[in-house]
């Protein structure tokens, strides 16, 4: 029971601040997730042994010029296609090696378009389309919520067949089917009551979370097991780390910009 209230507690003030974050200001939001991103940095450093604090000065300068100064938009989309093209590389990784490759140049190339270029994108989705709108990526973040927590439940009541045993022993394939069925309905009520996007693009934001959410998931997971710890740090008690929290948003956010950005320049 304490454990539960514990956990409860730290989950409630987490996803309060984020929320007070988001409809307070772009300014508010800046600095939460610069918080979050160091945090989350030093984490992602313990994780993968890199030592020192260059990764740090990469952080606060991708997202310094990303989604404080904003660029010229031909910038932001080079590093989009950097970031993403990263992000094939470690789900291939997760696919096909039975241990992430973690040389040195590897370790800087990850922190700087795994981890800080997320950020920078988490920072610019609210204002993809050109004016800042916190529904954007409060939606986003309530999706990512929904299907946790029906993963979760769906697994636990009904999982039989293993997603990813290797990785995830506890993930099953229902599991990811529920979570995607819930968010895709969830995603409805989100069109209906925030009047920011149709229910179509709501919808597919869903998938998108959804499934490249859970291959975040799986992703942070194995360099967890080979880090050969739990979680990724202690600061959110009965949760784990901001890594945890994040590292299904961090996986997607460029992803999610992508879309958001394409959606824009076709409507």
């Amino acid at each position: 029971m304490k454990e539960l209230l514990t956990r409860s507690l730290s989950g409630l003030i987490f996803i309060s601040l984020l929320i007070f974050s988001v409809f307070y200001s772009e300014t508010a939001i800046l600095v939460v997730f610069v918080i979050f991103g160091l945090v989350c940095m030093s984490e992602f450093s313990k994780l993968i042994n890199l030592r020192g604090f260059i990764q740090y000065i990469i952080f606060l300068a991708i997202v310094g010029v990303f989604a404080y100064w904003k660029p010229s938009q031909e910038a932001t989309m080079i590093l989009l296609v950097f970031s993403i093209f990263v992000s094939f590389f470690l789900i291939q990784d997760l696919f096909t090696k039975k241990v992430i490759p973690l040389f040195q140049f590897k370790k800087f190339l990850l922190a700087t378009f795994y981890i800080s270029s997320s950020f920078a994108f988490l920072l610019l989705i609210p204002s993809a389309a050109g004016t800042y709108e916190p529904c954007i990526i409060l939606g986003s973040f309530i999706l990512v919520w929904v299907n946790d927590s029906f993963a979760y439940l769906t697994g636990k009541n009904f999982g039989r067949q293993k997603l990813f045993e290797r990785i995830s022993p506890k993930k099953t394939v229902e599991g990811f089917l529920g979570g995607l069925l819930f968010s895709c309905v969830a995603s409805y009520f989100i069109a209906k009551f925030t009047l920011t996007l149709s229910f179509g693009s709501w919808l597919i934001l869903a998938i998108i979370i959804s499934s490249i959410g859970t291959i975040g998931d799986l992703i942070q997971s194995k360099f967890k097991r080979q880090a050969n710890v739990k979680d990724s740090g202690s600061i959110l008690p009965g949760h784990g780390g901001i890594f945890d929290r994040l590292d299904s948003m961090i996986f997607s956010a460029p992803f999610i910009y992508l879309f958001l950005k394409v959606l824009h320049y076709v409507s």
